[in-house]
């Protein structure tokens, strides 16, 4: 098919847990043979870093103010087979009200912050989707499963909501062989409902174990945070780095912002990239988690510092090894970019044949 996306950005991972989504998942769509092209907003942030700036999986195109998106890009939105827009695109409100209008094929919006939108619904503030738009896709895919499609359907009229979580692409995510030097790390970018967890179970911890190491590493910590002498601060890693940064540690810490903590059904990129790396992931509770991974035989679960110390301190190494090798056997089985391409595919003709018309082969 012919795919065309328009997302907040491919070309820079930088403060951008959407980046590593896009690559994954539309890498796996070209493998399969569909073409695709990515349509994103020029601005200074992501322009001064830009670790993929010629995606080789599809075609990128930038552009500046919505205007030049709609005069330079109607034609291609008009033709596509399927027109995907992503949350948090800059003016996405006018740009999804106009790929709604300007798209003959099927019209997805992909939401990678499900909770955190509809939160921002119920508010009144979301920035890049209003609520008259949801009942105009053909498709709302979620990164949140669970009960939350059942609410974006009664609740905000979507059509058909389906999940689609966030994938990993294994040949670039895999474990390094390296011998770890750290006990716990984290990646991620700052965010203030996150940071108490942080806080909990990787900064108490170290603060414990002066003699262990740790890693945070991501942009956007406030200069006011008091870091344990034992814990290295990176401002940002690309998306090239992160095996060797996974492959340095012990175990992995998955912490999760709390509106995605509440609604579970939510998880993070990094649990399937440590996986993938067969690196063990120490991850906080939230429901759904055991539908990914099966706790304490693929993942490990915990509330509190003391528990992680525990887990630093006294869980053998053979155990270790064996978890973190059946979470990349979990990983390669079903949290791969294919793997997440094939659901891609399944939602994608659903919504097809429930459109008016359906039932003629797909152009």
């Amino acid at each position: 098919m012919r795919l065309v996306v328009l997302g907040l950005s491919i070309t820079s991972s930088w403060g951008n847990g959407h980046a590593t989504t896009f690559r994954a998942l539309l890498r796996g769509m070209a493998a399969r043979g569909h073409e695709v092209s990515f349509l994103e907003r020029d601005v200074p942030w992501y322009a001064a870093n830009r670790d993929l700036p010629e995606p080789p999986f599809c075609r990128t195109f930038l552009y500046g103010e919505p205007g030049e998106l709609k005069e330079r890009f109607a034609g291609l939105v008009a033709d596509a087979d399927t027109v995907m827009v992503g949350s948090y695109v800059p003016d996405g409100i006018e740009v999804a009200a106009w790929a709604c209008a300007t798209a003959r094929g099927v019209t997805a919006f992909y939401d990678i912050d499900t909770p955190v939108t509809l939160a921002a619904l119920e508010r009144g503030e979301c920035a890049y989707l209003a609520p008259g738009l949801i009942p105009g896709f053909d498709l709302y895919l979620s990164f949140t499963g669970g009960p939350v499609l059942e609410r974006l359907e009664k609740v905000w009229g979507a059509r058909a909501a389906r999940p689609l979580y966030c994938s990993v692409d294994t040949d670039a995510y895999r474990p390094t062989g390296q011998k770890p030097r750290l006990a716990l790390g984290y990646l991620g970018t700052y965010s203030p409902d996150r940071q108490p967890g942080l806080d909990s179970l990787l900064l108490e911890p170290a603060r414990r174990c002066p003699k262990l190491r740790f890693a945070v590493a991501g942009p956007q910590y406030p200069a006011e945070i008091a870091w344990p002498a034992n814990v290295e601060r990176t401002e940002h890693l690309p998306p090239a780095a992160h095996p060797g940064f996974y492959g340095a540690q012990l175990f992995t810490l998955n912490v999760t912002r709390a509106d995605m903590r509440a609604a579970g059904h939510a998880p993070s990129v990094r649990l399937f990239e440590a996986a993938a790396c067969g690196v063990p992931v120490i991850s906080d509770r939230w429901p759904g988690i055991e539908e990914l991974f099966r706790p304490g035989e693929e993942i490990l679960l915990a509330e509190r510092p003391e528990e992680v110390v525990a887990l630093l301190q006294e869980l053998p190494e053979e155990r270790r090894r064996a978890i973190g090798a059946a979470a990349r056997e979990r990983v390669l089985r079903a949290h791969g970019a294919e793997a997440r391409a094939g659901e891609l595919e399944t939602w994608l003709e659903e919504a097809r044949r429930a459109r008016p018309g359906a039932g003629r082969p797909a152009a």
